[in-house]
């Protein structure tokens, strides 16, 4: 299969970086590859970015480029996918599990449509204030949809996280975007943040284990991350359990929230309770992070409006030093009809 890399989901210029540091180039191990949309959904990203593209809009006009620089390699690969019936009768096998999942999020399979059922993707970071994405369909764009993926991390840093972005507006320099991250600190936590032009424009944050006791922090572990997206609401869910809800309308908080205390399992290993102690250590600065970045998201909440409803989505890692491999795998997008 001809492959091709496309650069149209922006860097995140994430949340766990302090102030207005520009936004930092993705990991040298980061790969984008295009791979083969159904005629379906590649004519409503055409003709959504034809609609908007004269007004100026940059996702649209983003699409429409991307699409055009497209049209050989799909057409290529359109030919050349004919060949493969046996694919084609495997599909509903393929999606068979993201349908039995669905009801776990309120979701029936008659809501919308399988957009995409991805490759796994491994994101590997190394050094000071790193972030980087990855998506083999850099032209899909969502507004409300259903997302999910496994996502297996070995992190130095507690505050380093792996997710996801969406509704990007897939511009490299000063992206607006969304971005939620699973994170390691405090038994673990979940981030929300908006971006307006790379300014930090909202924040939230919420601590899994509240609900979902089987959430597990330590390195080389696996959990769920699902996310709901339906205009205004944001609802999470790791592990099949419903975690948070984010309110895009809704302000940062005054100030952050204690995390809870962090407790080891019963019988834990020499090695979980060296990272345990690691954790303690760094809760301290963690928290004082949060509330640096509480207090710009507040800052510029009302003049940025960081309201989105529509752009790219993309896997998502972020470390503020050290190392971070963020494996993401069983992942799906299905697009929600309104």
């Amino acid at each position: 299969m001809d492959t091709k890399p496309f650069a149209v989901l922006a860097l995140a210029t994430v949340f766990l970086l302090f102030a207005c540091a520009p936004a930092p180039a993705s990991s040298p191990g980061l790969f984008q590859t295009l791979t083969p949309l159904s005629e379906a959904v590649r004519a409503t990203a055409t003709a959504r970015a034809i609609e908007a593209a004269s007004g100026g809009d940059t996702l649209a006009t983003a699409v429409f480029n991307a699409t055009q620089q497209a049209d050989v390699i799909y057409a290529t690969q359109t030919a050349r996918a004919a060949l493969y019936e046996p694919e084609r009768l495997a599909t509903a096998s393929a999606i068979a599990p993201m349908v039995a999942e669905l009801p776990r999020y309120g979701v029936g399979p008659g809501d919308g449509y399988v957009a995409w059922l991805h490759h796994p993707v491994t994101i590997e970071l190394v050094g000071y204030q790193q972030t980087g994405h990855a998506t083999d369909y850099p032209l899909i764009t969502a507004a409300d949809f259903v997302v999910a993926t496994d996502i297996t991390w070995n992190t130095v840093s507690g505050t380093a996280g792996c997710g996801f972005l969406f509704r990007s507006d897939g511009d490299s320099e000063q992206p607006t975007q969304y971005m939620i991250l699973l994170e390691r600190i405090a038994g673990g936590r979940i981030t929300f943040g908006a971006t307006v032009k790379a300014e930090l424009s909202n924040y939230h944050d919420f601590y899994p284990k509240d609900n979902d006791p089987s959430f597990d922090w330590f390195n080389d572990a696996t959990n769920r991350l699902a996310l709901v997206v339906r205009g205004n609401l944001i609802d999470i869910y790791t592990n099949g359990t419903f975690v948070g809800q984010v309110d895009i309308t809704a302000e940062p908080p005054v100030a952050a929230a204690p995390p809870p205390e962090s407790q080891l399992p019963p019988g834990a290993t020499e090695e979980q309770r060296r990272q345990h102690e690691e954790q303690i250590a760094q809760n301290s600065q963690a928290m004082q992070q949060v509330s640096v970045k509480i207090a710009e998201a507040r800052q510029n909440f009302t003049e940025n409006q960081p309201f989105f409803y529509d752009g790219f989505i993309a896997f998502l890692a972020a470390t503020d030093s050290g190392t971070a491999t963020c494996t993401f795998e069983n992942a799906w997008l299905f697009i929600l009809e309104k």
